[in-house]
């Protein structure tokens, strides 16, 4: 019989194997760009945190970006029997405008966050080829902040051969 430790060994190693398999299948061109943080209040209590964003481009998806918001660990006082451990929201808006062509847009979502932070909130957004400015604010009393970031086009289609 084997024991316990003999077996928990090749598994580790299969999952180390299969962890590489994924990180080596990633596509290379793929770009995250993290704008600064924003400190900010938040509600349902005596709550603050920073909220984290950032926006992810890729040959995959031309003129697209995924827009990414996740609130850090706030601390504060909120109600219940929980007091020290409060739930706490904000909506948060991640403004954008292409500089190149004038398109604009918003990615605008409630964070709920605890002690130990928020869910990652995601969207595609079609912000067209270009460079892009964003803003970064929320509802509540906060520091606003502000990024840029390149979105790639299409690549041009190969030239079609001439057949005789």
């Amino acid at each position: 019989m084997r024991s316990p430790s003999s077996v928990r060994i090749p598994a580790l190693l299969v999952s180390l194997a299969a962890a590489a398999v994924v990180v080596a299948a990633a596509p290379a061109s793929a770009q995250t760009v993290e704008f600064p943080q924003v400190p900010s209040l938040m509600r349902n209590g005596y709550c603050g945190g920073s909220i984290r964003t950032w926006a992810e481009t890729g040959k995959e998806f031309p003129g697209r970006a995924i827009f990414n918001v996740q609130a850090l660990p706030i601390a504060g006082v909120g109600p219940g029997p929980y007091s020290f451990a409060p739930l706490c929201e904000t909506v948060t808006t991640v403004a954008w405008r292409n500089m190149d062509t004038g398109a604009v847009g918003e990615y605008r979502v409630t964070v709920v966050a605890g002690i130990y932070g928020s869910i990652q909130y995601a969207l595609f957004q079609d912000t067209g080829p270009g460079r892009i400015d964003v803003t970064v604010y929320t509802d509540m009393p906060n520091v606003p902040q502000r990024g840029s970031f390149t979105v790639a086009d299409a690549p041009e289609p190969a030239p079609a051969e001439a057949v005789d």
